[in-house]
């Protein structure tokens, strides 16, 4: 299996390149923190010791071992000077790069087709783009306060104790590169592990959110024990591939302890053997046992060093793999904005197809001429909100072109496109925030004055004064706190106040009552005044007003003309749909 580590290092790089200057700094004040505070200061001990057996008067002592503690505790406020400042730079450093790497992550994400979210768990992604920050943050404090050091502390150290015995030296540094082989190896093993754990808990994550998002499903069509059974053996997989990780680790640890207990009690001997013969002190001693605890600390570290490296690439792979995916449908180069001054829409052969076998919208050709009302008829599936997500560029199309005032849509940019069309889906979802905060989404600058006459012209004004915090009731996620009807009322809110020159509802009435339609039939009459207009209705009073209707079968128009004339034909699919309505829809 293929890994994209080199990559996520890249796009961290990438992030980290902003505050370079600090991150020197920070990297000096990892570094010699470790030369004072590892390396140097034992030897000073190491002269505490050599002194107190020294065949000296006891004043003459006393004052040179008062001088090392003055020395010693002089490199200590250094060191720790040292490490305050870095901790503090990297502190300021991070929270930058994390808040750029959140922004770079939410933004990206964003940018790919309604088809990446359609194949994408809501609740995984949360947690790749947040697993992929942290990730970030664990890498950087293992680089700066566990690798640097380590790497210092090993080479300072056997470069030391060359000078004491070179012997020595050269079985403590074969010591280490067996345990450093030794956890690279383990490493190596052990990242499939992590990565397949990772999945496993990002597939845990979207088990949840789809199934508390489906809460009322799992209620009222008794899927509880289904739900709690299905739960049961995500968890089941990540329980076995967790073990797998866990407990190889586990061992690893057996086997780390061990040879370090090995080095402690060799190194011990062997520096007997040498004071036997006079070439070790007491001092020496004290300092390769100082040397024997940084070692043991370090060493033991290292194996967290490349746990914590091989875990947090595992962590920040899916989220690599979203931001090295090419975004579905991008702007050209040298795409312009959009100039909406006619409002006509022009499908030209346009086809689409989901997959190479279905074919969803077959060479259509179609002209919505400027300020002109239609509305798309057809059973489901007929390719009706095909059409409007085709306009919008949800989707490419297959072959063909669409133009707007003689503009290929494929030509501008998204942002204009989207700019130039307000749309009312069928069932709106709304942002967990205040009721004038959804109705501003349509045009951000708005006046409180202008969000509260848009709500008045949907007929939303009346439901949102009855709410004790009014305009600034929070609506609850996906606004489940409205009813179906309202959460409409708020969707054409917005789009009146958006104000865009090409209209589309998608059922926009459909979530209504009769009494709430024909309060709002007003309003949205008044909100088609000069634009272009696209229906999709099932309700027969939306569509009987409208200036043509066009009847869709397999995604190709087999029948238009206004809602009387085509009730003339006599075998027509209209008049067949009419004759087959019930309470005022089409099925």
């Amino acid at each position: 299996m293929k890994y994209n580590t080199k990559e996520t290092f890249k796009i961290y790089i990438q992030h980290a390149k902003k505050v370079k200057g600090l991150v020197f700094v920070i990297f000096l004040c990892s570094l010699f923190a470790t030369i004072l505070g590892d390396l140097i200061t034992p030897l000073f001990y190491k002269h505490f010791f050599d002194t107190l057996i020294k065949d000296v008067s006891f004043d003459v002592k006393k004052a040179l071992l008062i001088g090392i503690l003055f020395k010693i505790l002089f490199l200590s406020l250094i060191t720790r000077g040292l490490w305050a400042l870095g901790d503090f730079l990297s502190s300021k450093s991070l929270i930058v790069i994390m808040r750029d790497i959140f922004q770079s992550c939410f933004e990206y994400t964003h940018k790919h087709a309604i088809n990446f979210f359609n194949n994408n768990f809501v609740g995984s992604l949360v947690k790749q783009v947040n697993r992929f920050a942290w990730a970030f943050s664990h890498l950087w404090n293992t680089f700066f306060w566990d690798f640097i050091p380590l790497v210092i502390a090993i080479v300072g150290i056997c470069i030391v104790l060359s000078t004491q015995n070179l012997l020595l030296a050269g079985i403590i540094f074969l010591w280490i590169l067996i345990l450093c082989v030794s956890t690279f190896f383990y490493s190596r093993v052990k990242l499939p592990l992590d990565v397949a754990l990772s999945a496993s808990d990002s597939e845990i994550s979207g088990r949840l959110a789809d199934s508390f998002t489906n809460h009322e499903n799992v209620k009222f069509l008794n899927g509880f024990v289904l739900e709690s059974k299905s739960f049961w053996n995500t968890t089941t997989k990540w329980h076995d591939r967790a073990k797998k990780s866990w407990y190889f680790d586990a061992w690893f640890r057996v086997f780390q302890g061990g040879m370090l207990v090995g080095l402690q009690i060799g190194i011990l001997y062997f520096a007997i053997l040498l004071w036997e013969k006079g070439v070790f002190t007491v001092g020496d001693f004290a300092l390769i046992q100082a040397y024997f605890v940084t070692l043991s600390f370090k060493i033991w570290e290292l194996k967290h060093i490349i746990r914590s490296y091989y875990e947090q690439t595992a962590n920040a792979e899916e989220m690599t793999k979203i931001l090295l995916t090419p975004h579905e449908i991008e702007d050209k180069r040298k795409a312009e904005a959009l100039s909406v001054t006619d409002r006509r829409i022009i499908f030209k052969n346009a086809s689409f197809a989901y997959h190479k076998t279905r074919k969803i919208i077959n060479k259509l050709n179609l002209e919505i001429h400027p300020h002109e009302r239609i509305a798309l008829v057809g059973h489901s599936g007929a390719g009706k909100s095909t059409i409007v997500k085709l306009l919008m560029r949800q989707y490419e199309l297959t072959s063909g072109k669409i133009f707007i005032d003689d503009q290929s849509i494929d030509n501008v940019t998204q942002e204009s496109l989207w700019a130039s069309m307000s749309l009312v889906p069928q069932d709106p979802i709304l942002f967990h925030r205040t009721l004038i905060e959804n109705i501003r989404y349509g045009r951000p600058e708005a006046s409180d004055e202008e969000v509260i006459e848009a709500a008045r012209l949907a007929h939303a004004h009346e439901f949102i004064s009855e709410f004790p915090e009014g305009y600034d009731t929070y609506v609850g996620e996906r606004g489940v706190k409205l009813s179906g009807g309202e959460r409409q009322r708020v969707a054409i809110a917005r789009a009146i106040l958006r104000n865009a020159p090409i209209l589309i509802l998608d059922e926009a009435t459909s979530s209504l009552d009769s009494e709430s339609e024909s309060l709002i039939q007003d309003a949205l009459d008044n909100l088609m005044k000069e634009k272009t207009v696209i229906v999709i209705a099932h309700r027969l009073s939306t569509i009987m007003k409208m200036d043509r209707i066009l009847v869709l079968e397999k995604g190709t128009v087999v029948e238009e003309g206004t809602h009387k004339s085509l009730l003339r034909k006599k075998n027509g699919i209209y008049k067949g749909l009419w004759t087959l309505q019930a309470g005022g829809f089409i099925d």
